[in-house]
């Protein structure tokens, strides 16, 4: 239903707004992943794999040979109902950087495919929610598979609670009645959201995602799953240890400054500590993250509302947000954090949430100024 209202620009795009079809799977479609059997056809016996008639058979004690390509792995299955109207596009689009993130992709069927670190290991995550049944099918492959099972209803927003919400705008109010699946994402792992974020911190978003396009491609890892596939292209992104083994040389080719580069190294160092914050409140866990030299109020703003689900978790010092907030609450393209502050703090406890509202309009003051020149370190 967003998509019928969501323009896609560049604020609606920070709001969290990602395309997604909707699903449309029949019941005899196989899941990814799994070969089709023709209907009908008899089944072997329990524990005998079918051959051909009249073909030999190999010797006891012999394991046949393999033709043909090898078989994908299976995944591991989940289904979960959600108690609420439910939009994997608003939901899960905030974890997106940019169209060609290496570690997230939408196919056509109207899945969505995310490649993540867990504390058990890599894995990949396909979820599609099937159309007309009211319920979500998610499949994982690799080491971490059953963590990102279990963590599922949190990722889709299961322990967002909206209930003390209240509308006080009329922009707001139309907003989140066209949006009823929005929820906060809650994904549990800080490191995978601290590090774009810092990597977006003083540059533009083009800028952003191409360092964080180049780096995971270059020292992550190939996304366990159905290969050749959807996860053909996709790449679970480095371990702490493998961020700080990243030479100077391609930190500048991938256009990061030695200011942000330092911030990624000093976060990688303490990781344990850090991913420890996914289970703080959200002030305890600023606080946490605040404590590494280059993370500010910015950045664990930006973190936390991914790893933690805050809704209050309000992001200041931003270029643009406060006068996107202020145009559209009050008519003034210049407000500062004061003034945006201001203008939410009828909804304190849900400032992100209604920020994230305002940005999904599209509702932007006239620009006045050349945008933002893109550079790029790497070719100096």
């Amino acid at each position: 239903m967003a998509g019928r209202f969501d323009p896609l620009t560049r604020t609606t795009s920070r709001g969290g707004h990602v395309a997604v079809p909707a699903g449309r799977r029949s019941p005899t479609q196989p899941p990814a992943g799994h070969s089709p059997t023709q209907a009908g056809a008899p089944q072997p016996p329990a524990g005998h794999s079918p051959t051909q008639a009249g073909a030999p058979q190999p010797p006891a004690g012999h394991a046949p040979t393999q033709v043909g390509p090898p078989q994908p792995p299976a995944p591991k299955r989940r289904e979960w109902t959600p108690p609420a109207p439910l939009d994997l596009g608003l939901t899960l689009g905030p974890l997106r950087r940019g169209p060609s993130d290496p570690t997230f992709k939408v196919t056509p069927d109207g899945s969505v495919w995310r490649a993540t670190l867990t504390p058990a290991g890599p894995a990949t995550l396909r979820v599609v929610a099937v159309s007309g049944a009211g319920r979500v099918e998610a499949e994982a492959w690799g080491p971490g598979a059953d963590w990102v099972l279990d963590s599922l209803p949190a990722l889709l927003g299961a322990e967002d609670d909206a209930a003390g919400f209240t509308p006080r705008h009329r922009l707001v109010h139309a907003s989140h009645r066209r949006r009823p699946g929005l929820r906060l994402t809650r994904t549990g792992l800080v490191l995978e959201s601290l590090i774009p974020v810092i990597l977006e911190q003083k540059v533009t978003v083009e800028e952003a995602y191409r360092a964080w396009r180049r780096l995971v491609r270059q020292y992550g890892e190939p996304a366990p799953g159905p290969a050749p596939g959807p996860t053909a292209d996709l790449y679970v992104m480095p371990a702490p240890a493998t961020w700080r083994r990243i030479p100077s040389w391609d930190w500048h080719a991938a256009g990061v400054d030695a200011k942000r580069s330092g911030t990624i190294l000093r976060a990688a160092r303490v990781a344990p500590r850090l991913e420890e914050a996914a289970a703080m409140a959200p002030a305890d866990a600023a606080r946490r993250l605040e404590l590494v030299p280059g993370i500010g109020p910015w950045t664990s703003a930006e973190t936390l509302q991914r790893s933690n689900g805050a809704p209050d978790a309000v992001t200041t010092g931003d270029l643009h947000l406060p006068g996107i907030i202020g145009f559209a609450l009050a008519g003034n393209p210049d407000a500062d954090d004061a003034e945006m502050l201001e203008l939410l703090a009828p909804y304190a406890g849900h400032r992100h949430r209604a920020a994230r509202l305002i940005l999904l309009t599209g509702r932007t003051p006239p620009r006045r100024t050349p945008r933002m020149p893109r550079g790029d370190i790497g070719r100096l």
